[in-house]
C-alpha cells in the first residue's frame, strides 16, 4: 500500500505537467498550429533521404531552369539541380544549426547569468562584456566571426551562439537577482550550502521556464540567422544545400524562374513562423501570470 501511494505521488507531477501541456494546446491554438508545422519540418528533415527524388548536389546543365513538373516538383535552379530535393535537404541544416545554437546558448547564457546575478563582484565585469557584444549588430558580429573562422557549419553555430548568448544571460541574471533575496536562498546560505549547490539546485530550477521559452525564440533566430549568413555568402559551404544560399542564387533568375525563390522562401517562413507560435504558447503555458490570465 505504501509502495502504491509513493508511486502515485511520483507520477502526480508528470501527469500534472502533461495535463497542463494538453490544456495549453486546447486553449492556445497558435501553439498547436506551431507544433504541427514544426513537426512537419522535423519529419521532413529526418526522412529527407526517403523524400528526396534527386541528388540535391547533382548538376545537370541541360535541365537548368525547368518549370515545376511531375519530375521536378519545384523545378530546377540555374545549375540544373532539383529545387525540391535541395529544400528538403536544407531542412536538415536549418534544424541542426537551430538546435545546436539554442542548446549552446541556453547552456552558456544560463551559466553566465547565474554567476553574474549571484556573485556581486563578478556582475559588473561580466555584464560589461555582454553589453559590449550586444553593442554590435548581431549580423555584423556573426559575419566578423565567420570571416575569421571560415565557412563551416560548426563556425555558423559558434557565431550565432556568441550573438544570442548575451540576451539569454541578461534574462537569467534578472531572475537570479530577484531570487537571490528570497527566503529559501537565505536559508540555503545559512545552512552552509556552497555557491555551486545554490546555483545548481536552488536557482537554476527556478530559471528553467524562462530559459526554455527564450531558447525557443533563439531557435527561430538561429534558423533565420543561418539563412541570412548563407544568403550573404558567409554561412555554410556552397556545396551544402541551404535555404539562404538557394535564395541568394535565385536572385539572378527571379524574373524568369521565380519558383527557385518561392520554395526555399516558403520553407524558411513556415519554420520561423512555427517556432515563434510555439514559443508564444510555451510562454503562456509556463508563465503563471499569463496562464491565470
Amino acid at each position: 500500500m505504501a509502495t502504491t501511494t509513493a508511486t502515485l505521488r511520483d507520477m502526480r507531477p508528470r501527469s500534472t505537467l502533461l495535463s497542463r501541456f494538453r490544456r495549453a494546446m486546447r486553449l492556445h491554438r497558435n501553439m498547436l498550429i506551431g507544433g504541427v508545422l514544426l513537426l512537419l519540418v522535423v519529419l521532413t528533415a529526418l526522412f529527407a533521404p526517403v523524400l528526396m527524388t534527386h541528388d540535391p548536389t547533382f548538376q545537370d546543365p541541360g535541365e537548368r531552369l525547368q518549370a515545376p513538373s511531375s519530375e521536378y516538383f519545384f523545378g530546377t535552379d540555374g545549375q540544373g539541380r532539383d529545387v525540391y530535393s535541395r529544400v528538403v535537404k536544407g531542412a536538415q541544416l536549418s534544424l541542426i544549426v537551430g538546435i545546436s545554437v539554442s542548446i549552446a546558448t541556453a547552456a552558456a547564457g544560463s551559466l553566465i547569468g547565474l554567476v553574474a546575478g549571484f556573485v556581486p563582484r563578478l556582475d559588473a565585469p561580466i555584464m560589461r562584456v555582454m553589453d559590449g557584444l550586444m553593442a554590435f549588430p548581431g549580423i555584423i558580429l556573426a559575419i566578423g566571426i565567420m570571416a575569421v573562422r571560415g565557412a563551416e557549419v560548426s563556425n555558423v553555430v559558434l557565431a550565432l551562439t556568441v550573438v544570442n548568448t548575451p540576451r539569454m544571460a541578461r534574462v537569467v541574471r534578472a531572475i537570479v537577482l530577484t531570487l537571490s533575496r528570497t527566503q529559501f536562498v537565505e536559508a540555503a546560505k545559512s545552512t552552509g550550502c556552497g555557491v555551486g549547490r545554490i546555483l545548481g539546485f536552488h536557482l537554476f530550477p527556478n530559471c528553467l521556464s524562462p530559459i526554455i521559452v527564450q531558447a525557443s525564440f533563439v531557435f527561430a533566430e538561429a534558423v533565420l540567422g543561418e539563412a541570412t549568413l548563407s544568403f550573404l555568402g558567409a554561412g555554410a559551404p556552397p556545396e551544402v544545400p541551404s535555404w539562404g544560399g538557394m535564395l541568394s542564387e535565385s536572385r539572378l533568375f527571379l524574373s524568369q524562374a521565380s519558383w527557385t525563390m518561392i520554395a526555399p522562401g516558403a520553407a524558411l517562413t513556415i519554420t520561423v513562423f512555427a517556432l515563434n507560435l510555439l514559443g508564444d504558447g510555451l510562454r503562456d503555458m509556463l508563465d503563471p501570470r499569463l496562464r491565470h490570465r
